[in-house]
Formats: C-alpha cells, sequence, structure tokens
C-alpha cells in the first residue's frame, strides 16, 4: 500500500531519486506534514474549494455517508470505507482517494524507468512514507529486487519498528535516513504518540554494525528547539559510533491543508517556522559536538 511515487527527487539522499511513499504510520507527529501517510488503508481528501455541489457523490456513495447541509457537501468519515465511488462521479476532481496497492513487480518497473537518471547523479530509490518498516514483507522483497538491478536505496524511518526487522533489510540499505524527534522520552510520547525506547535502541545497533546513517531532526518550535534539547541530540548524535551526519529541518506548514482536506484537526496551528537566523544558530549549537552537520 503505497500513496505518492515522487520523480526527480532530490534531498530524499545522494542524486536523483524516486522516492516511494508507504502507507500507514505508528506514529502520530503533530507537526506531521504528510497526514494522508498515516493510516493504513485507503482514505478520502476533500477539495471543498473546487467542490461544485452537483450531488453526484451523494447518489454514488454506497454507505450514504454523504449529505448536503446549508449548501455544503459533509461527509460521516467513520461510515465512509474508502470505496472511491464518489471520486469516480466527481466531475469537478474535488475528491481523491488516497492510497494504493501495488505489486512488487509493478513498482520495480515503475522505478527502473528512472535508472538513467540514476548512473548520471549516483542517485537510486528511496523509501520512504509513512513509515516503510510498517509493511516489512514488501520492503524487503523490493530492496532485494534493487540490489538485483544495482540500484542504490535508501529507507527513511522513524525506527519504530522491531529489530527484526531491520536485521532482515538492513543486508539491502546502502543508506538509513533515520528521524529523531526527542530524547526525552515523556515528551516524544506527547508529540508522536510512541515511546522513543525502540527508536533509540535500534538507531544505536544499526550505528554499532557500521551502517551509513544520516540522522533527521525536524527542528520544531515549542516542541523541540530550545537550546538544551538540541545539545543533548547533538551529544547523543555523538556518541553513535558510525553516523555519516546530521540534518536539522525546519519546521513547516506544508501539512495544514491536508488536514483540512482529511477532516483532521491540525494541532499545531499557531506555531510559526523558525526562521533562517534561529536554524544557522540551530546548526551551530549541533556543530559544537563531534558530528558533521549539513
Amino acid at each position: 500500500m503505497i500513496f505518492d511515487i515522487k520523480k526527480f527527487s532530490i534531498h530524499d539522499g545522494p542524486g536523483i531519486r524516486t522516492t516511494v511513499f508507504f502507507k500507514g504510520c505508528p506514529l502520530r507527529c503533530w507537526w506531521c506534514h504528510n497526514p494522508e501517510s498515516q493510516s493504513r488503508r485507503p482514505e478520502l481528501m476533500f477539495r471543498a474549494a473546487r467542490c461544485i455541489g452537483c450531488g453526484e457523490c451523494i447518489a454514488a456513495c454506497p454507505e450514504g455517508a454523504i449529505r448536503a447541509e446549508d449548501g455544503r457537501l459533509l461527509t460521516d468519515r467513520s461510515r465512509c470505507v474508502g470505496c472511491g465511488a464518489c471520486v469516480a462521479v466527481c466531475y469537478a476532481e474535488a475528491r481523491e482517494l488516497v492510497g494504493r496497492e501495488v505489486s512488487v513487480a509493478e513498482l520495480l518497473a515503475e522505478i527502473e524507468r528512472d535508472r538513467p537518471f540514476y548512473d548520471e547523479s549516483g542517485g537510486g530509490v528511496t523509501f520512504s512514507g509513512g513509515e516503510p518498516l510498517l509493511q516489512p514483507e514488501f520492503l524487503l522483497a523490493l530492496l532485494k529486487g534493487c540490489r538485483e538491478r544495482g540500484i542504490h536505496t535508501v529507507v527513511d524511518t522513524a525506527g519504530f519498528a522491531p529489530w527484526e526487522v531491520f536485521e532482515a533489510i538492513r543486508g539491502y540499505v546502502d543508506l538509513f535516513l533515520y528521524d529523531l524527534k526527542l530524547l526525552d522520552d515523556e515528551r516524544h510520547r506527547r508529540y508522536t504518540g510512541v515511546s522513543n525506547g525502540p527508536i533509540l535502541r535500534n538507531l544505536r545497533r544499526l550505528s554499532e554494525r557500521g551502517h551509513e546513517i544520516v540522522l533527521r531532526v525536524p527542528v520544531v518550535p515549542g516542541v523541540n528547539d530550545d537550546d538544551g534539547c538540541l545539545r543533548r541530540i547533538g551529544a547523543w548524535a555523538a556518541s553513535l559510533p558510525h553516523l555519516r551526519a546530521i540534518e536539522p529541518l525546519a519546521y513547516h506548514r506544508i501539512g495544514v491543508e491536508k488536514y483540512r482536506r482529511l477532516g483532521r484537526e491540525y494541532r499545531l496551528a499557531g506555531v510559526v517556522p523558525p526562521t533562517e537566523e534561529r536554524m544557522a544558530e540551530v546548526r551551530r549549537i549541533l556543530g559544537g559536538y563531534d558530528v558533521q552537520v549539513r
């Protein structure tokens, strides 16, 4: 189950890449910019501004989940099963079903089409999400297929998975992009919904085994951007025996509109992205430790 394939990606690993976004994630980060990735099943996204109020979707919905009220069309998402019937009759393209099933062979064929770009730039394929480790058998088959074809592989992960999953895939992964949000477990549970215990243990195990890792830290004002928090992250990263680099990523608001389309509340509505001056200071703080910051 995937929800997007991004071609000519240049920020998800070395070179020009094809990024495959898996659907499903065990975390519920308050700042998530891909909320459509969280559920493991297809979901309806609705663009109200595009709706022309024709009512075709009401008649098409087999679950009776759509109704007209005060001149608007409302969807009862508790009744929506993601069948896509309303999407098929929406002439204005106000409705979109996010998430589709693909086979290993189908996806590998899609990935291989961009091989000339990989070969020219030193790129490859990145498996992202959501959380690709939530679909371990599918991910492993894709990684093996890429290895057989000589395609460079990156796995972009939050690390919340049994170590057995990492053990199965790690021999086929050329680079891990590993997210680290917070070291304080209580705050991590509050802002992501899960403990950071497995995340930190898996990260250290990967590092001890010599894997190529780039640590990615989303810098979210009011959550983990204070100097003390950043220093703890820098010191912890420096304690890893093998780490290529650490990348602080500035919080942004790209996902806000997606929450509206999913009928969900955005929990950081009043938060403003950090300034470039602040991000420069963040890089300076992290650079005070024995890690490469980029």
